[in-house]
């Protein structure tokens, strides 16, 4: 393979992804500017790599890369930012055990503000989720991936997919009802 095959490999595999690989680096950084760092290294990795691309979903690889590249940005600039899921404390163990309660709105205007007003909430609060959690949900309802693409991006069996998704959903359920959003 030429360079120039390179080129349009990556073009055809990384480039299309690129908007979604700038949001779940936004989200497991904290900020554009960080973000912005991590893709642009991800896509030098995912370049220098695409010959390792096996004709496998091309969205799943790319936010795997982008996965991957944040951690070790993470671990190397912000080593306290990575939290792994067995190192939470008692407090965040027990919000863990809360019960999904969500209840359908009707909408009115007023239930459009207050929805709009539950988003910025909803924002904030998964920013405080650690970062294993933050990544699974951020994966799966803003990315839309289902569970088979998260275990590949993830590079965890999708059994751990599901339980870390039901825990990240019910520790923000958590922080949503004590006001710590």
């Amino acid at each position: 393979m030429t360079a120039k095959d390179d080129r349009a490999l990556f073009d055809e595999v990384f480039l299309p992804n690129l908007a979604e690989a700038y949001r779940l680096a936004q989200w497991l950084t904290g900020n554009a500017s960080d973000a912005e760092d991590v893709v642009q290294d991800a896509a030098l990795r995912a370049f220098r790599g695409i010959k390792g691309f096996g004709a496998i979903n091309a969205r799943a690889w790319s936010l795997t890369i982008v996965r991957n590249t944040a951690y070790s940005w993470l671990m190397k600039n912000r080593p306290k930012a990575v939290v792994l899921t067995e190192e939470l404390g008692p407090a965040d163990m027990q919000q863990v055990e809360f019960e999904n309660t969500l209840t359908e709105r009707l909408a009115t205007p007023e239930d459009d503000l207050i929805l709009k007003a539950d988003i910025a909430d909803v924002r904030r609060a998964l920013t405080l989720l650690p970062a294993p959690f933050r990544e699974i949900i951020v994966l799966r309802e803003m990315h839309e991936l289902n569970y088979r693409d998260i275990a590949e991006v993830t590079n965890i069996p999708i059994g751990t997919v599901m339980s870390r998704l039901a825990r990240a959903r019910q520790l923000l359920i958590g922080y949503l009802r004590s006001g710590k959003s």
